[in-house]
């Protein structure tokens, strides 16, 4: 798996996929915002992986599921670097059938188990860097 990320100005980048969707990326603050900054998408990221897993497990047991949402709430250090210190996921589903144990269940399974997003987070990071003289 491969995203290019490229410089457009001082706080904004845009990244490409292998398929060629495009997302644009900035650092800007408040009212000058325009798109996601990498820990924003961060949470995106892990409510929507935890969030496939889990529709995909319900339906596997034949619940209906007519709407689902997640909301990530991340805290963060106040020195660099600025990691998450504790991530909340509060799932909420729109269903006839689920039960709200089934949903505990399935919702921590999805969101500790199989979620790659959230097993990454532990991940070791390894560096390379090239200079190119234009």
């Amino acid at each position: 798996m491969r995203v290019t990320t490229t410089f457009k100005d001082d706080y904004e980048f845009q990244s490409v996929n292998e398929q060629g969707n495009v997302l644009d990326i900035d650092m800007y603050s408040g009212d000058e915002k325009k798109h996601m900054s990498p820990t924003q998408l961060l949470l995106s990221g892990l409510a929507a992986c935890a969030s496939v897993d889990l529709v995909q497990m319900l339906k596997k047991r034949k619940k209906t599921i007519n709407g689902l949402t997640v909301v990530a709430d991340g805290t963060r250090r106040d020195e660099h670097p600025r990691a998450f210190t504790h991530i909340v996921l509060t799932f909420t589903v729109n269903s006839p059938d689920v039960t709200e144990a089934e949903f505990e269940k399935m919702g921590h399974l999805a969101a500790t188990k199989y979620c790659s997003v959230a097993g990454t987070l532990n991940a070791e990071v390894d560096h390379k860097f090239i200079v190119n003289r234009a």
